[in-house]
């Protein structure tokens, strides 16, 4: 019988190194990826759309993907790329989260604090940006 033992199934070979699927979803999750704010920057117009990620780089790609599928959530920001394209944007990282020594830690609430410290100093609003102001009660 050429049938694989299930235990046979879950060892994967790196670089040599014989590793348990287990081992590496577990190393995976304690491989903390960049957290940051970024802003997509609008070069013809200087106008600025602020956001941020647990996972920068991967939001980054998500916001360039949405955009150039045209779903992204702002619309006047999908507006303006899909009238001046790509070329007309950056993308730039504008500040990094340092993570803590605890690997569960919940991110969430320290980076969206960082994010309104930004948009905060930024204030990309109307003529300057894409973000919508936030009522405040």
């Amino acid at each position: 019988m050429n049938a694989k033992s299930p235990q046979s199934l879950s060892l994967i070979y790196i670089k040599g190194y014989k590793m348990n699927k287990k081992e590496l979803k577990k190393q995976y999750k304690q491989n903390i990826r960049p957290m940051g704010v970024f802003q997509v920057k609008n070069l013809k117009n200087g106008k600025i759309f602020i956001d941020s990620g647990l996972n920068l780089q991967g939001k980054i790609n998500g916001c360039k993907f949405q955009l150039s599928l045209g779903s992204h959530m702002n619309r006047i920001l999908q507006e303006d790329f899909n009238k001046d394209g790509i070329n007309k944007f950056s993308f730039e990282i504008i500040d990094y989260l340092k993570p803590k020594e605890d690997i569960k830690m919940d991110y969430s609430d320290d980076l969206k604090a960082l994010e309104e410290i930004w948009i905060e100093k930024l204030q990309p609003f109307d003529e300057k940006g894409y973000n919508k102001r936030r009522i405040t009660r």
